[in-house]
This record gives structure tokens, sequence and C-alpha cells, in this order.
């Protein structure tokens, strides 16, 4: 059995149509809190970052230094480069109540940081 091109781009368009309008909403009604974190001078600002516990959590990672940094936590399950003067975005959550230790693999020493969800 075939299908005409013109049927297929009707069934297409009422198929991809709908699940357009959805990514739009749940991105247009900002239902993700975002969190800012900043590396700069091998250091995480803010070095304590405090989220709601059980809701996904998006966290845009800046880094001001020339040098790359690697966002690691084994808690979280995350491991992410950010090269100098670059940004990502991560995902965390949802989260059990808790502290949630994280680290720049690069400057381990310096860079620390915690996530507490309450």
């Amino acid at each position: 059995m075939s299908i005409s091109r013109s049927r297929f781009s009707g069934l297409l368009a009422r198929v991809c149509l709908p699940l357009s309008l959805l990514g739009g909403v749940s991105q247009a009604s900002g239902a993700v809190p975002e969190i800012e974190l900043i590396i700069k001078d091998h250091l995480f600002f803010p070095a304590t970052i405090e989220i709601p516990a059980r809701q996904k959590v998006r966290v845009r990672i800046i880094n001001q230094d020339p040098s790359p940094e690697e966002f690691e936590s084994f808690e979280l399950n995350r491991e992410k480069l950010v090269v100098g003067y670059g940004e990502v975005v991560i995902f965390i959550g949802p989260l059990e109540p808790g502290e949630y230790p994280f680290f720049g693999e690069f400057y381990p020493k310096t860079a620390q940081g915690v996530v507490i969800a309450k």
C-alpha cells in the first residue's frame, strides 16, 4: 500500500504540529527553575546552591576564566566540560532532601561547591 505525497504531508502536519506546540508550552511556561553558577579564578560562585527538593532544576554554568573547567559530581551523576569563557547547561534533580557536593575536575582543591536540596 502506498501513500500519496499530499496525504503523507497532511498526516505529518497533524502529528508534528501538536508535538511542537507541546514543546513550546513547556519551555515558555518556565516550569523548570534556572540557577546560574559562575566559574571565576578557579572557584564556583555561589559555592552553595539551594534548590527545592524533588524538583528538576536547570543550571547554567558560565566559565569566566580563560582556561577550561569540568563540572563534576559523583553524587549528582554529572560531568560537563566548560571551555574557557564558555557556558553550558545541565539539569539536576529531582533530588531528595540532602547535600550533593560538586567540584572542578581541573582545579579540585579550589573549585568546590555543594547543592542543598530542601
